[in-house]
């Protein structure tokens, strides 16, 4: 194995333009920042969405977290992420695969 294959070359800090730091024209790298955002606060906001439904059910159901986990075919762990709307530890599909498991049909919707 080389030496040089385990070094880290280069690191953008946080809140720096991934897309100035790749060499894009500052006002192209501005709106592919702008767009890329607003496509991760998109997602971010359909996972919330899901998990509301998901705890909101729980909470109906009046269920603790290790009976709703057995019911949703995961761990007990996996529930309290839900439930805490930790969105960066699950995909879509998984959520939507548990919606479903609780009963629930999912739509989508393009506008």
């Amino acid at each position: 194995m080389n030496p040089k294959d385990d070094e880290i070359g280069h690191v953008t800090l946080a809140g720096v333009n991934i897309f100035e730091e790749l060499g894009f024209e500052p006002e192209e790298a501005a709106s592919l920042q702008a767009e890329s955002d607003a496509r991760i606060a998109a997602m971010i906001e359909i996972k919330e969405n899901l998990m509301t439904e998901i705890a909101d059910w729980i909470a109906a159901s009046e269920l603790r977290q290790s009976e709703a986990a057995v019911r949703l075919q995961v761990s007990r762990p996996r529930v309290s992420d839900v439930v805490n709307k930790k969105v960066s530890k699950f995909t879509v599909d998984t959520l939507i695969e548990m919606v479903q498991r609780i009963g629930k049909k999912v739509q989508v919707a393009v506008v």
